[in-house]
This record gives structure tokens, sequence and C-alpha cells, in this order.
């Protein structure tokens, strides 16, 4: 069992920035893919940015590239999502994830952080 905490959202203006962090618990963390995914009002969940195990792939929405950047800390069991530039279309509710194994996709889901951008 893997459980999954997000920090870091809320509210900021439009060009601002926000950090978003997702430990994990568990002994093997360096061995599950990471994920970032939101739901804005209305809309289906969708994938925002992906990391692999080591760090060494990354995967960026083009909604989001150039402006977020994914990482990881495998010592400290968490995966990082820095957004800078944001925009009102932003907003969402964030979820981090874990892929334990590539057949799975993603089976462990955060309980979500609300982002919301302001114009």
């Amino acid at each position: 069992q893997v459980q999954l905490v997000e920090s870091g959202g809320g509210l900021v203006q439009a060009g601002g920035s926000l950090r978003l962090s997702c430990t994990a618990s568990g002994r093997t963390f360096s061995s599950y893919a990471m994920g970032w995914f939101r739901r804005a009002p209305g809309k289906e969940r969708v994938l925002v940015t992906e990391i692999s195990r080591n760090g060494g792939t990354t995967y960026y929405g083009d909604s989001v590239k150039g402006r977020f950047t994914i990482s990881r800390d495998n010592a400290k069991n968490t995966v990082y999502l820095q957004m800078n530039s944001l925009k009102p279309e932003d907003t969402a509710v964030y979820y981090c994830a874990a892929s334990t194994a590539s057949h799975r996709g993603y089976d462990y889901w955060g309980q979500g952080t609300q982002v919301t951008v302001s114009s």
C-alpha cells in the first residue's frame, strides 16, 4: 500500500508561481514512476506531467510545457511540481499519482490539492 500526500496548493494571481509537493509512504519510492494530474471544474482529469523512476525522463502536456517543471527527490520520497507563469486556466485540483508497475498504470493517488489562479 502506498499513501500519497500532496501539499502546496493555494490561491495565486496570474503570472505567479506555486510549488506542489507529494510525499509517499513506503520504502520503494524510487521504484515508482510518478505523475501529476489535474481536474478543472467541469472537465475530466488529465495528465499534466510525469517523471521516470530515476528522474531521467519526463513528459509534459502541451499546455504546461515551458512553465511547469516536475522533479523528484528519492531520498525524501517526494515529487515536486514547480508551476510558473500561472494562468487562470491552470485552476484545478491537482493530484499526484504513483505507478508501481508499468502494466498497472497509475494505481495510487493522493487526495488532491486545490490550485486557484485569479486573473
